[in-house]
Formats: C-alpha cells, structure tokens, sequence
C-alpha cells in the first residue's frame, strides 16, 4: 500500500500550480495528499515513507539540483509525522481536522528554520543571493533587508574567521561587541 501511495503522489506532483504572491519557481502541488492519508491509516512513519520515496523519483527528473526535493521532503514530512502523531491517538474526524491545522502551523516552522539554515545556503551555490533578493523581493519586500543582513553578517565572520586570532580582536572593536560577550 505504501508504494501504491507514494506512486499516486509522484504522479500528483507534476501537477502543479502556481502559488500567489510568489517566484515563478515556487509552485505548489497536491503531492502530499497521499502520504496524509498513508499517516493517517498506516502511521506517521509511512507518511514520512510515503514522501520520501515520492521525493526519490522525483530525483530521476529534477531542475533544481536535488534543492526541492529535499525542500519537499523535509515540508511534507513534518507535516504528515506531526499529522499521523495527532490522528493515532485520537481517531476521529474532528481530531484529523485538529491534526491538519496543527500540523501546518508545525510544517510553517519548520519551513523557516530549514529554509533559514539549510535550503538558502543550498540554493546560493546555484544562484547568487543578490539574484534571490530580487526574486523573493519583488513579492515580499521585507525579506530583501533581512536576506542581505544574513549576507553581510555572514561575510563579515567568514572573514574573520580567514584572519589571525589577533586580528579577531580587531573585527570585535571595530563593531564594539566585547569579544567575551561573543563566545557565550
């Protein structure tokens, strides 16, 4: 069942829509739908089993270097492990509902931190960050001041770090943050 599932879902994500308010790149399918379902009659392990194995076909035919596939597959299974975790103990209609709405809110945070720490430093080793500041830009202007005080935050202790420990000392002064407030 769980291969029939996850064949269902491979074959629901190349149909795609475009999400509004959104790069063209940022497209949303209903490819999870499945491994919803698998968490919810099988557990939350085969949900995850389920997205993973959809994720891994996807491989075969991938224009994004393996980036969204990975992107997908850490999305949808935070969303369906958080989902199957709340329906198995409870299994209900009303409980199922709870669990999707939980689980969204589950699946937005973990968007952020993944996006934060893993998937933009991914994607930058395709696409220059100033080239997506300007994509993510012109629909959420927001986010161009925070991408580019990541950018420079990061530039700044790399280059510290490429200096003599002497010269770290520099780098700290110049900015006025007290060198043993830093380190903890």
């Amino acid at each position: 069942m769980t291969a029939l599932l996850a064949a269902i879902s491979y074959v629901l994500a190349f149909l795609e829509f475009p999400v509004p308010l959104s790069p063209s790149f940022a497209r949303m399918d209903l490819s999870d739908l499945p491994a919803l379902i698998g968490a919810f009659a099988f557990g939350p392990v085969t949900g995850v089993m389920i997205e993973l194995i959809k994720n891994i076909l996807q491989l075969l035919s991938t224009s994004t270097g393996g980036i969204g596939e990975l992107a997908n597959f850490l999305m949808g299974a935070s969303y369906v492990l958080a989902a199957g975790f709340i329906y198995k103990y409870k299994k209900t209609r009303k409980m199922a509902m709870w669990a999707c709405a939980i689980s969204s809110v589950v699946m937005g945070i973990a968007a952020a931190i993944v996006n934060y720490f893993i998937l933009l430093p991914l994607f930058e080793t395709f696409m220059p960050l100033d080239q997506l500041i300007a994509s993510f830009g012109e629909f959420l202007p927001f986010i161009k001041e925070e991408l580019r005080s990541r950018k420079l935050q990061r530039v700044k202790y790399y280059n510290a770090t490429k200096l003599p420990p002497e010269q770290h000392n520099l780098c700290y002064e110049r900015e006025g943050i007290d060198r043993q407030d830093k380190r903890g």
